[in-house]
């Protein structure tokens, strides 16, 4: 692997099997729920295996403006909380951060003063208005002074409201966002669903963080044990300690790498029995030939110029693993249908178009819908591309794992990763030990 010049990156396709243990930073998912978590509890909790991104660094110095106080120490965070109030933090910028903002916007609901919650242009552009919407109805106050419906916006509560009912939505973070701060509502939360909730999977996720640190949670299910109703009361969320598990949605790209050029890759500690909606994507790749097993994390394991199998997937339940999903199976050996792919379209980037345009700059074809995409076999040899980032990392990291199976692949713009993962090409040079 080489730099090209300063705004892209040359990736070299390797020669022989990856034999390689990879270090994973922790989840992203887990370290936003858990900042918002100990920051609004009472005392001071610690925080062990908090990923070091951007996406987590503001939401960090958000909190923090709202009165939480961090400080770090070793591998950990201790944060000193607010007992369930936080006060007005000004003005906020949440940058790309999708997650971050939506989570932000709940935050300063809790406040009786104004919070400006923005962040990119991309982000002025993302919906955000179903959850200001929620809020609202909560008895929440919005104010847009650029846009309608859109970043920036001006936010205070107090929030007096106890129910909601929630039909389909471009989004689960909204939804997770009411949950993390209902033990702060003074009546408590209780969610009911309408329909089949948005990307459930996350919700899961911010139901098992809650219960994690002690909050009750009441839930029922219906149907194909889809959520119908979530309670959370009124209660204090007392200060706790939490080791954040490695992040599944980085751990995909280096079983994809396994799977690309053989070999094989170990992620330790990372259980595939664990609750992190992307851990589906390893299930996927046994679908598609590779051996997946666990041995104290996951270990996935290929022969080298072993037939990648074609195989049509749902990736509803795990959206920001279906970019580094699609890209794979590029390399199958017959067309990959995906399916639920609907809030990929409101991502940082629109997913579903940039990675067909990825894909087809490099020689491939690829067909697409407003929830799906066909992706039929990249030529053996590539088309030679710079593949555009659009700002957004998942699309940097799954093209340069590409690369590493085909030559022919350049990555725009490769500090994009730093959303999620700063340390990516290192953790890719060490595993392929190219020079």
């Amino acid at each position: 692997m080489e730099h090209a010049e300063h705004a892209t990156r040359t990736i070299r396709a390797m020669d022989r099997a990856i034999h390689a243990r990879v270090e994973v930073p922790g989840s992203k998912s887990l370290s936003n729920r858990h900042l918002v978590l100990a920051a609004l509890a009472d005392g001071t909790s610690a925080l062990r295996g908090v990923l070091a991104s951007d996406d987590c660094d503001r939401l960090r110095i958000a909190l923090l403006a709202m009165g939480a106080k961090f400080a770090r120490s070793h591998d950990a965070w201790t944060v000193e909380g607010v007992s369930g109030k936080p006060r007005a933090g000004g003005s906020i910028d949440l940058g790309h951060g999708g997650t971050p903002t939506r989570f932000m916007l709940a935050v300063a609901a809790l406040c009786a003063d104004a919070t400006t919650v923005d962040g990119s242009e991309r982000m002025r552009e993302r919906p955000v208005d179903e959850g200001v919407d929620m809020l609202v109805s909560l008895g929440a106050t919005a104010e847009y002074p650029r846009a309608a419906r859109a970043l920036p916006i001006v936010i205070h509560g107090p929030l007096t409201g106890r129910s909601i009912e929630v039909r389909q939505t471009a989004s689960s973070q909204f939804i997770s966002a009411l949950m993390l701060i209902a033990p702060c509502m003074p009546h408590g939360l209780e969610i009911h669903f309408q329909v089949p909730p948005t990307s459930a999977s996350y919700l899961e996720l911010s139901i098992d963080a809650l219960r994690a640190v002690g909050v009750s949670v009441d839930v029922e299910r219906g149907a194909s044990n889809a959520l119908t109703r979530v309670s959370i009361a009124a209660q204090t969320i007392r200060a706790h300690a939490v080791i954040v598990e490695p992040d599944a949605s980085s751990a995909v790209y280096f079983g994809a790498l396994a799977a690309l050029v053989g070999g094989s890759v170990e992620i330790p500690q990372l259980s595939p029995r664990g609750s992190q909606p992307d851990l589906f994507f390893f299930r996927d790749l046994q679908a598609r030939g590779v051996e997946v097993v666990d041995r104290d994390g996951l270990s996935m394991h290929a022969t080298r110029g072993a037939v990648l199998h074609a195989h049509d997937s749902n990736y509803e339940c795990a959206p920001d693993a279906a970019v580094m999903a699609m890209v794979l199976a590029a390399c199958a050996d017959a067309p990959s249908l995906f399916t639920g792919l609907a809030t990929l379209r409101v991502k940082e980037s629109d997913r579903i178009e940039t990675v067909a345009a990825g894909l087809r700059a490099l020689g491939g074809q690829v067909d697409v819908g407003a929830d799906w995409a066909r992706i039929h076999p990249l030529p053996q040899q590539l088309s030679p591309a710079v593949v555009q980032t659009c700002n957004d990392h998942r699309i940097a990291m799954a093209f340069a794992i590409l690369g590493c199976a085909r030559e022919g692949v350049t990555i725009a713009d490769p500090d994009v990763v730093a959303k999620s993962w700063p340390g990516f090409w290192n953790a890719l040079e060490g595993a392929t030990a190219v020079l």
